[in-house]
């Protein structure tokens, strides 16, 4: 290989343990369609295991900040493997501690119910965060999502 070069990935490697491109849209897609159904304009965000934005989606009427939130909230969920709403929960009791974290990660960790892990056979491929209702709904929008594309929130 030459300096400056990549080698190309393996053969396979976009299958099982992380999300393709195309998987992150449907996911995205099947959320909007939730939404929809809802009558509740959301934004979309799937995060792979190492917090990086795979895709977002901002629907028409979403507030703009939506967009924001949902990439937190799927951050918060990439990072612990559980929906945003554990943190929440975990971190009620120590605000100080959620506002270090909050600060330690430039603004990532947003522990508040609206996201949800995405699994596979067991691995971890990632999370799929929503932003514009209730934490509830957009929860449940992710949850529907997830479970919509056949994968799992939990191992």
């Amino acid at each position: 290989m030459s300096p400056g070069r990549f080698a190309a990935p393996a053969a396979g490697c976009c299958h099982g343990g992380v999300l393709t491109l195309d998987e992150a849209l449907e996911l995205c897609a099947a959320a909007r369609s939730a939404a929809a159904e809802m009558g509740i304009p959301m934004s979309f965000a799937v995060i792979d295991p190492g917090g990086h934005l795979l895709a977002l989606a901002r629907m028409d009427g979403a507030p703009w900040i939506s967009a924001d939130v949902a990439q937190g909230k799927a951050w918060t969920a990439a990072a612990y493997g559980a929906p945003s709403a554990a943190q929440k929960e975990k971190m009620a009791a120590m605000p100080i501690f959620a506002s270090a974290v909050t600060t330690m990660t430039h603004g990532r960790f947003t522990p508040q119910t609206g996201a949800v892990p995405v699994y596979r056979d067991g691995a971890l491929l990632g999370a799929l965060g929503a932003s514009g209702g209730t934490g509830d709904q957009d929860e449940a929008v992710c949850s529907s999502a997830v479970q919509a594309q056949g994968f799992q929130v939990a191992r």
